[in-house]
């Protein structure tokens, strides 16, 4: 049966393939994205509509125009670089206010159209569990959406809706090869960081989200799920 699926940051990178999976299943999709031209190269039967979930009225909005949700993921975010010391409060205002509040108020917006047995799914990251060098507040963010995930699906258990979190290791978007390029790296090179040998598609991100919002996932909720290439399973010792 045809479901309608809402996903943030659905113009780019993960949530552009988690629209296409949809999409591959018949289902009914609405991408909103502050990327307008991006949109624009969306399939004709995407319903775009031009948001920026850091803009919590825009939220409320979109939800209102919509109407009946099935779905709701979570993938609009941004990566910024920077300690505790040397990111910038605006810098810091960003990151907060695009990965913690724009999940946090779309869920906001759009969990009370969620019927029973409907789903939430948010991309996190690998960056929840453990850190590289220079990414504080992202971090920081992408650690309390594991813990809102986990309240929600408490809270939210009762009304029949799921709420679960994907957290990627790296995979190749926009946002990672614009992060390879200010490093001087290349993407092979970021893939070699994990055990699989390479980086992820984001279509393999997206059939985990496809996955997490199914009904053959129907007991799984609070759940964080890894996709990650067993980056986060190893011990980064070389031995002799």
């Amino acid at each position: 049966m045809s479901r309608t699926v809402v996903v943030t940051g659905g113009a780019a990178g993960i949530g552009r393939a988690a629209v296409e999976r949809f999409l591959a299943a018949g289902d009914s999709v609405v991408a909103l994205d502050r990327d307008a031209a991006a949109l624009a190269t969306l399939p004709s039967s995407v319903r775009g509509m031009v948001v920026d979930v850091a803009d919590r009225a825009a939220l409320a909005g979109a939800a209102e125009q919509v109407g009946g949700v099935d779905v709701l993921v979570c993938a609009a975010g941004v990566q910024r670089y920077g300690t505790v010391v040397d990111t910038p409060g605006d810098v810091y205002d960003e990151v907060m206010g695009v990965n913690v509040g724009g999940v946090f108020f779309a869920c906001q917006a759009f969990v009370p159209l969620l019927p029973r047995g409907g789903s939430v799914v948010v991309v996190a990251s690998v960056q929840a569990y453990a850190a590289q060098q220079g990414v504080a507040a992202y971090s920081m963010g992408k650690g309390a959406l594991l813990s809102l995930v986990r309240a929600m699906a408490v809270d939210h258990a009762a009304d029949g809706i799921r709420v679960n979190a994907v957290c990627p290791g790296s995979v190749d978007t926009p946002m990672l090869r614009s992060s390879a390029e200010l490093f001087g790296a290349s993407v092979e090179e970021w893939g070699r960081s994990h055990p699989l040998g390479r980086v992820a598609e984001a279509s393999e991100v997206a059939e985990v989200i496809h996955f997490l919002s199914s009904p053959a996932a129907s007991f799984v909720t609070g759940a964080d799920v890894k996709v990650d290439g067993g980056l986060t399973a190893q011990i980064p010792v070389v031995l002799p």
